[in-house]
């Protein structure tokens, strides 16, 4: 039983409190040497809750000379000197930045505690110059080169997105202050820098462009989150408890845990990695959740999706994208897909070698199903509670063969949309069928697809398939024909479950499904 109390770092970012206290840690020590010693400044993009922070604590435990913190780690054996550097650590991560005089207010504060240990000039008056100053008698008053580590450097920006005023003035005084890097690169010995983005157009590194960024390096594409080797290495006696807990066994366990929160790739012929943040909260309680979607609300992502209206579709369905996708991210583009990549909603699932081109999908159920179900009240104005009693009814509706039942509950579904929202087009009633279907295939298995050729939706459940085709501005009769003459029923002809045909009847006049027809083969 002590093995099943082991602790877990859960919200621990600190990496002299993981190891001071007997924490389970899961070594990426060799990472942070061959980082190290192989270059000098570095940018790293993952999405939030992936270790950043607790990797940028490692550098500093390393530079500042605590060879006792590493003892049995892989680093070990391959440090020899292990010398003290003086060590900046900047972390923007817990702040709220609503105006100018906060982000001026935060880096002052934190310039003020280091002039507090190595003094401030007369004449250094700016952020950048105090910065500058800084490094420069940090590195003469200790004889030693300066380590300089940034934690979400991109946290100001990411706050500031829809105010292009206050997006301006930050961008300009993030500018200047990490410019300071590069006219001190003399006096430093490394330099780090971690954030969920890389800003292109808002031109904050155009002054630094010396930085390594290694967010897709192929051998650091495992330097942040768990491989499975790892899952299946370091936490055992957790996999094994889960599996006796939900009458699972080991394999099953590693299953359920792969589906849920594996599948994020960094490189294209990269190890798959899960989520550390989800992994721990699972083995905490036991069960599968949806920790990591929890944590963060990604509110200005659907506002973006809204606003260049984006076919979610094709973002649900995986897209395909350029390879400038993952090295930037312009505040003026009608692109959403960038944002939403960097911000870990999407991930690389295959690369073309031939035209460089990426296919981008959800990493994982948690954050495949946490999206779909987030999206809804956006695009339909049902919120979450009500959309989660709806969901439970289709699927038991479905189930049982009352699929009248189910077809009388979608159009109170879509009978609860506001004014606004029943002033749509065309397509927005599409992607809210669309994003129905995708939440019940959570439940069961349920297709919906948005190529021709393809009927709308097939659902699945252990006495029946049903082939749903839904016409706009169409007809029952229409809708049943077509998935007559496209062959739709031939894949599961020979199935063995009941098949139903449905054509569904959307009226643009009503907003709202009219009538339906059904026929069973």
């Amino acid at each position: 039983m002590n093995d099943m109390l082991r602790k877990l770092p859960i919200g621990i970012q600190t990496f002299e409190d993981i190891r001071t206290g007997n924490y389970l840690y899961v070594d990426k020590t060799a990472f942070v040497w061959k980082i190290a010693n192989t270059g000098k400044p570095y940018f790293l993009s993952r999405p939030r809750r992936f270790g950043k922070s607790l990797l940028l604590s490692t550098f500093e435990a390393y530079f500042g000379g605590r060879k006792d913190l590493f003892e049995g780690l892989a680093i070990e054996q391959m440090e020899t000197e292990w010398k003290k550097h003086p060590v900046l650590h900047l972390d923007l991560n817990a702040e709220k930045y609503d105006s100018s005089e906060r982000l001026y207010d935060i880096l002052s504060r934190q310039l003020s505690q280091w002039e507090l240990q190595y003094g401030k000039g007369i004449d250094e008056n700016t952020l950048s110059g105090r910065f500058s100053g800084i490094i420069r008698r940090a590195s003469e008053q200790t004889g030693c080169s300066v380590v300089v580590l940034i934690d979400e450097y991109d946290k100001p920006l990411l706050q500031a997105l829809g105010n292009d005023e206050l997006l301006e003035d930050y961008r300009k005084t993030l500018k200047a202050f990490y410019g300071v890097l590069k006219s001190a690169d003399r006096y430093l010995r490394f330099a780090f820098l971690t954030g969920v983005t890389k800003f292109s157009q808002v031109s904050v590194f155009s002054d630094l462009n010396q930085l390594q960024d290694i967010s897709m390096n192929y051998y650091y594409s495992a330097v942040c989150g768990i491989t499975k080797e790892e899952l299946c290495k370091v936490f055992v006696p957790e996999i094994e408890h889960f599996g006796e807990i939900n009458n699972l066994t080991f394999e099953e366990t590693v299953d359920a845990l792969t589906k849920n929160y594996d599948g994020y790739h960094f490189h294209p012929r990269g190890e798959g990695m899960f989520n550390p943040f989800s992994i721990l909260n699972a083995f905490s309680n036991m069960e599968l959740g949806s920790y990591w979607f929890q944590t963060g609300t990604p509110t200005f992502l659907v506002e973006m999706l809204q606003k260049t209206e984006y076919d979610l579709r094709t973002l649900l369905d995986g897209i395909e994208a350029p390879a400038s996708v993952f090295s930037e991210y312009r505040v003026d583009s009608n692109n959403p897909i960038p944002l939403i990549y960097q911000s870990g909603y999407l991930t690389i699932k295959g690369f073309d070698e031939r035209f460089r081109n990426y296919l981008l999908e959800f990493p994982n159920d948690e954050v495949r199903y946490g999206f779909v179900d987030f999206l809804v009240p956006f695009y339909t104005g049902v919120k979450n509670d009500d959309q989660g009693f709806y969901i439970g009814k289709f699927i038991n509706e479905l189930e049982s063969g009352d699929y009248d039942s189910f077809l009388t509950r979608l159009q109170a579904f879509f009978a609860h949309f506001s004014y606004e929202l029943n002033a749509k087009t065309e397509r927005h009633y599409q992607v809210v069928f669309y994003l129905v279907f995708k939440l019940m295939g959570q439940f069961t298995e349920a297709e919906v697809k948005s190529a021709r050729g393809r009927a709308d939706a097939v659902v699945k459940t252990p006495k029946f398939i049903y082939v749903f085709e839904f016409k706009l501005n169409g007809t029952a009769e229409e809708a049943l024909k077509q998935i007559d003459e496209k062959g739709y029923l031939i894949p599961y002809q020979a199935d063995g479950r009941e098949v139903i045909k449905l054509g569904v009847e959307f009226s643009a006049e009503e907003r709202n499904i009219s009538r339906w027809l059904n026929e069973i083969p």
